[in-house]
């Protein structure tokens, strides 16, 4: 198969989209415009109380960005506005309730049209609320192979996952379904049914006990209750955990519908399309270079021989669209690890070379006008020492200044909560980063590495749906692009999880 197959799988073809204000439904939708124009209607379903709401939203969040720069450099500004006039279709609704929460009359319509349908709508905060997690992440992929089943046309069913799914076990991690029930803490067992009955009682219980609780105190609990309930079953966070629960009732559910399942790994800003260096946000990863961007830890929890698993997010997209082409009208259901550590492998002496590059080249400099020292931090194997470390030399001290700021009226508080901040923050980042610290899982690449030979043995012009981990050389994608991309496009929500 040939790029240019790939691109007339979508040539008249009505796609829906769920998640397309997200990372990398933005990217997909960027690239279905750019490589077929020719696209017959795209509908974008967004969470928005009407329609006026929803189209409103798609423009501020979605087509509004840098990213469809190259769209419109191409088209011309009049031209990409008439391409998005007649191509995009906006919807409000939810992914959370059943038949996206449209009324009847429109959802029968609309399953007429339907080609493709793109799942790729999420929470992917590892601190969400368990309500809010369960109904996107779980429900959310049960309603859309439903939806699915009622397009008489329907040629695809893509679901976007997270190869994380596999939480932090250890070895040879395969591209296979996940099945109902299946926890990943031996002798326990996963009823979905029943955690959605516990969230029904508790939220009734704090509804009624609302009086005395805060908004607050509710959001708390809910989020908490997720990462019990997570940790409970064996996995490290409420994100991983209910995209595992969406997996098994997709399992469960689709029967012979046509469904390809993509799992990428922790995903970085785009390598080549539609230009180096974009990205939402400031990802797990992430966070560790806003925060050595500042300085802000001498000390961190890893190991630098283990290997970090990451992927350019137009990587994943290209996956994405070839492995839709390939298994085109296809009954059953094929899984994807968009992986890179096997073929080009990123190490962590890698990663922090490269930022200790970037900011040695780039150096910081402080309000004072004085440049800020570049300092590698040190890397503790174990989180006990890890957390006595910052309770003695950081917490403690801090605590200490509290008290004393408090008998002199406050004379320490500014810098007191400067440094508090900083050090919240930095175990904000173990709580995210702990359970993949020491990550020994490797996720087994063969259907992509299939996929990739497929495209490439009868393709000469590969690079428009590259995703060839040998392409790229780590250290030069991070020191010229990612850690560039990061303090552009990410330090306004630094230390997003």
């Amino acid at each position: 198969m040939d790029t240019g197959m790939v691109t007339e799988c979508f040539r008249d073809k009505t796609i829906l989209i769920t998640g397309s204000t997200g990372f990398l439904g933005k990217l997909l939708l960027e690239k279905i415009l750019r490589v077929q124009p020719d696209v017959k209607k795209i509908y974008l379903l967004v969470r928005a109380p009407d329609a006026a709401s929803a189209e409103q939203r798609i423009i501020c969040q979605v087509l509004g960005k840098d990213l469809f720069n190259t769209l419109r450099e191409k088209h011309g500004l009049s031209g990409f506005q008439e391409l998005i006039k007649e191509k995009i279709v906006s919807l409000a609704g939810d992914v959370g309730t059943r038949d996206f929460g449209l009324d009847s009359s429109r959802m029968e319509d609309l399953c007429e049209e339907i080609d493709i349908i793109i799942h790729g709508a999420a929470t992917t905060s590892f601190y969400e609320r368990y309500d809010v997690a369960l109904a996107t992440n779980a429900l959310g992929a049960q309603y859309g192979c439903e939806f699915a089943k009622k397009c008489p046309n329907l040629k695809l069913l893509l679901h976007v996952s997270t190869a994380f799914v596999a939480g932090t076990q250890e070895g040879l991690l395969l591209e296979k379904a996940l099945q109902m029930g299946e926890a990943l803490r031996p002798g326990y067992h996963l009823d979905i049914e029943a955690e959605l009955q516990l969230v029904e009682k508790v939220k009734t219980e704090l509804t009624a006990a609302k009086s005395g609780s805060s908004d607050q105190y509710v959001k708390t609990t809910m989020k908490e209750l997720g990462l019990k309930r997570a940790s409970h079953f064996g996995w490290p966070n409420v994100y991983t955990f209910t995209k595992a629960m969406g997996e098994m009732l997709l399992e469960q559910k689709r029967e012979d519908l046509p469904v390809v399942i993509i799992r990428p790994t922790m995903v970085t800003s785009t390598y080549q399309d539609p230009f180096p260096g974009w990205i939402e946000g400031a990802r797990t990863i992430d966070a560790l270079i806003v925060a050595y961007d500042e300085q802000a830890f001498p000390c961190f929890l890893g190991d630098l021989k283990d290997t970090m698993d990451a992927v350019p997010a137009d990587m994943v997209v290209n996956v994405t669209l070839v492995a839709g082409a390939v298994h085109w009208n296809e009954k059953g259901q094929v899984i994807y690890h968009v992986s890179l550590a096997l073929q080009n492998p990123l190490s962590g002496y890698v990663f922090e070379d490269a930022c200790w590059d970037y900011f040695s080249i780039h150096p910081r400099v402080l309000e004072n006008g004085k440049p800020l020292q570049n300092r590698r931090p040190y890397l503790f194997k174990k989180l006990v020492y890890f957390r006595a470390y910052l309770t003695l030399m950081y917490k403690l001290p801090l605590e200490m200044l509290h008290a004393v700021s408090l008998l002199f009226r406050g004379l320490f508080s500014q810098y007191y909560q400067k440094h508090n901040r900083r050090y919240t923050f930095l175990m904000l980042l173990v709580k995210v980063y702990a359970p993949y610290a020491f990550f020994k899982g490797c996720f087994d690449d063969t259907n992509l590495t299939r996929l990739r030979e497929e495209v490439k043995m009868v393709s000469n012009d590969a690079s428009l749906f590259n995703f060839d981990p040998k392409s790229m050389d780590w250290h030069q994608y991070l020191l010229n692009i990612h850690v560039p991309a990061v303090l552009k496009y990410g330090r306004k929500k630094k230390g997003s999880v």
